[in-house]
């Protein structure tokens, strides 16, 4: 069964945050898909992925690059896993019905947007039914980590 973490992001941006947890399941040998709002923020990623290390970048596709095969972290704006990943980036407030590819998810929102907040609390909730292992991480003001919830 599926891990789901939710990341309430407080103090770094997305853009900081997502580079460093994809890198993290590089490292770990794990192949990574992530569901964005939209085609243009699929750009917008990809520009973020090329340059948040100024000493390497995170190999990555989408659709206009083809060879899905070949990639490593694999953007797109729908459920797919044509990557064959083990791990599920959910960002812009995106949800999926089925978790059943995946041995991890992670949902990463913005903790200071309200209207986001509570979409992924809603989404919380949602998943209590097909994850018995769901965590919830809060960033506090210095942008560590805590745990707040965990359902095992």
């Amino acid at each position: 069964m599926v891990e789901i973490a939710f990341y309430h992001l407080f103090a770094t941006p997305l853009e900081r945050v997502l580079p460093v947890l994809l890198q993290k399941t590089l490292d770990v040998g794990k192949r990574a898909v992530v569901i964005v709002g939209t085609t243009e923020r699929i750009e917008s990623i990809s520009s973020i992925l090329w340059t948040s290390d100024p000493g390497s970048w995170l190999p990555h596709g989408s659709r206009n690059d083809g060879s899905p095969e070949h990639q490593p972290i694999w953007l797109t704006t729908e459920l797919e896993n044509p990557n064959k990943a083990s791990y599920l980036f959910l960002i812009d407030g995106t949800s999926v019905k089925s978790y059943q590819d995946f041995e991890r998810c992670f949902d990463l929102f913005d903790g200071n947007d309200e209207d986001s907040l509570q979409a992924a609390r809603a989404r919380w909730v949602s998943v209590k039914d097909v994850c018995e292992d769901r965590t919830y991480w809060v960033q506090n003001q210095n942008g560590n980590w805590g745990k707040r919830h965990q359902h095992t």
